[in-house]
């Protein structure tokens, strides 16, 4: 199940339906892929290579031209959000409403989300002194995380 923008709970077939896509085999299993990495909070960005190997591990046949197909589907219909973090695959993560920035680590590709009410401001002052009306932004910010590191600290030594 995934949380719809009005917070309710909707089945994966239902929300196919609701965004007006026939509810397949294929784009089931995707769509619930996607709503077990978001319940789970750890990994919500998914790439179309790691959903195919999901999919090829759970021995069910489909191309990774299907993925990229459903995937490309999925986005014009608001379930997800693709982004490129700084590299040339993309990454989806369910559309749930609810804005956030990243930060990435340029070693390890882990991904972060976070929000911060002063850069939120400072970004609408910023449209504002540049004559800019604001309707929208994506902030990502890169380094290099804590155990990556720590990693690289060991192989120094």
């Amino acid at each position: 199940m995934s949380v719809n923008n009005e917070h309710e709970m909707l089945e994966p077939e239902q929300e196919l339906k609701n965004v007006g896509l026939k509810a397949t085999a294929p784009r089931m299993r995707i769509l619930e892929l996607f709503q077990k990495a978001q319940e789970a909070g750890a990994v919500r960005h998914l790439t179309a290579e790691d959903i195919y190997k999901q999919l090829v591990a759970e021995n069910i046949e489909v191309g990774l031209a299907t993925v990229y197909r459903v995937l490309t589907q999925f986005e014009a219909a608001g379930l997800i959000v693709r982004h490129y973090f700084g590299n040339d695959r993309a990454s989806y993560e369910m559309d749930d409403g609810a804005h956030h920035d990243h930060i990435v680590c340029t070693r390890c590709g882990r991904v972060e989300e976070f929000v911060d009410k002063e850069i939120e401001k400072r970004q609408k002052q910023i449209a504002v002194r540049l004559g800019f009306e604001l309707e929208g932004h994506s902030l990502s910010l890169y380094g290099i995380c804590e155990d990556c590191r720590k990693k690289e600290k060991v192989r120094r030594k």
